[in-house]
């Protein structure tokens, strides 16, 4: 026999209380996505992010000898106008059969690349330049400086 509290099932009062606090197959959790830098906000002195780096890369025609290539675009996307300098790059044990210049991009020490040689990347440019190794290389930013 099922009690009665105030006109309600116990029942019904235990399985809302259950159903609020487990999950069910009915009910989908938003997973937010994940996110690796901190928000950004307009009033803090420091205006721009990593997140304002955009590193892409694709492959290109492979050498003669079969090597494959991937072209390398890295922009200053920074909405606040900012320029960047000191970008390193994560990197891991990068290397290239051909050579890269290493006022452009040049590997520091392990998963530790430098770009532009420490200098600026004004706002709304890029630099890109090509490597030749077996496989692609993760790129993301490990570090850098704004400038206003």
């Amino acid at each position: 026999m099922l009690s009665k509290i105030h006109g309600f099932r116990l029942e019904s009062l235990i399985s809302s209380a259950v159903n609020e606090v487990l999950p069910s197959p009915h009910r989908k959790l938003l997973a937010s996505k994940s996110v690796d830098k901190p928000t950004r906000f307009w009033d803090d002195t420091n205006k721009c992010t990593e997140s304002d780096i955009q590193i892409n890369q694709g492959p290109g025609a492979p050498l003669p000898s079969g090597i494959p290539t991937y072209t390398v675009e890295i922009a200053n996307a920074c909405l606040s106008g900012c320029d960047i300098s000191h970008i390193h790059i994560r990197c891991g044990w990068f290397s290239s059969a051909h050579t890269i210049d290493p006022l452009i991009f040049m590997r520091v020490r392990f998963n530790d690349c430098l770009l532009n040689g420490g200098g600026t990347l004004k706002h709304g440019t890029s630099i890109s330049f090509q490597y030749a190794n077996s496989y692609s290389y993760p790129l993301s930013v490990f570090s850098m400086r704004c400038s206003f």
